[in-house]
């Protein structure tokens, strides 16, 4: 009987100690809970746009593999667009001005500094690539059209192909003369391949004998004749040349820019801030000429072989 006891006891210690351990266990369990919670809530990690641009050095891969990121997260893929254009040499001005890019470039404040970078990189032929902006209505306009009305482009983007002229500064901040430039090219003939020569000698002699009613004598003598042949294949071939096309504008900048060289072309990207009238006039009752006047977003250097 003792013994019988003595095993209900110990079962009944043991069964106790078993509770114990698995209420120590779910109270454990119930602390932990809430890190794992916190762990499932974290946030993602940020996007990486230079990563993802430098997975496709393809200019046009990256343009269309960032688009396609599109239907996740349209902020990830401006982002990812932009590592395109900044990180490949990037001249895609289509693919980038189609509709699936449209509300991105009309509202975004960088969306018009990427376009001239685009523009800068596809050789800076300004005029014949804001024809292609203008096809998709896209607001940036040349310095010849706000020139011509400055009311209605007055606080809107332009974009110039412009050298400095001068430059002068009022404390950090900075006037630019600007003078305007056109792309043209020039054609010339090049040679193509080798060049055939062919060199060919002749020699010829003789004599001459006889008697007239003179008296008698010989001539004698010799002549020689050289060829010289060449056949050379030539085609034609051009080159870009960049012309002053007489308009002029004064261009602010916030702060003085030592890069900004004179005598070197930029693209530059302003908003027009409208005309003013300059002194010098002969008579007083005159006005001088009226300049436009540009703020300076932005500025590239625009590459030496052009895009069409």
């Amino acid at each position: 009987m003792k013994r019988t006891l003595g095993w209900l006891l110990l079962g009944v210690l043991s069964g106790g100690c078993a509770s114990t351990r698995s209420a120590e266990a779910l109270e454990d369990e119930g602390r932990a809970s809430p890190s794992v919670a916190s762990n499932d809530s974290a946030a993602p990690p940020a996007f990486d746009a230079k990563a993802f641009a430098a997975q496709f050095p393809n200019p046009a891969v990256c343009e269309r593999q960032a688009r396609r990121y599109q239907s996740v997260s349209r902020e990830s893929a401006w982002s990812a667009l932009k590592a395109c254009v900044e990180g490949t040499p990037f001249t895609q001005l289509q693919a980038l001005i189609d509709r699936a890019w449209a509300p991105e470039l009309r509202t975004r404040p960088e969306g018009a500094a990427l376009l001239a970078k685009v523009v800068a990189q596809r050789g800076g032929s300004v005029e014949g690539d804001l024809r292609l902006l203008h096809e998709r209505k896209l607001p940036i306009f040349s310095l010849s059209s706000a020139i011509a009305q400055p009311d209605t482009y007055k606080g809107r983007y332009v974009l110039v192909r412009a050298q400095v002229g001068d430059m002068r500064s009022d404390g950090e901040k900075s006037t630019l003369w600007l003078v305007e430039h056109g792309l043209g090219s020039v054609s010339q003939e090049r040679q193509a391949g080798t060049t055939r020569r062919r060199d060919s000698a002749f020699t010829t002699t003789g004599a001459l004998d006889g008697q007239t009613t003179l008296g008698s004598g010989n001539v004698g003598g010799s002549l020689a004749q050289t060829e010289l042949s060449r056949d050379t294949v030539t085609i034609p071939s051009y080159d870009n040349i960049s012309n002053e096309t007489g308009r002029e504008a004064l261009g602010r900048l916030a702060s003085q820019d030592p890069f900004l060289e004179p005598g070197r072309d930029f693209i530059i990207l302003a908003r027009f801030d409208g005309m003013r009238t300059t002194s010098g006039a002969s008579d007083e009752e005159d006005e001088g000429p009226r300049i436009p006047v540009l703020s300076i977003v932005s500025y590239y250097m625009p590459h030496p072989l052009v895009v069409y």
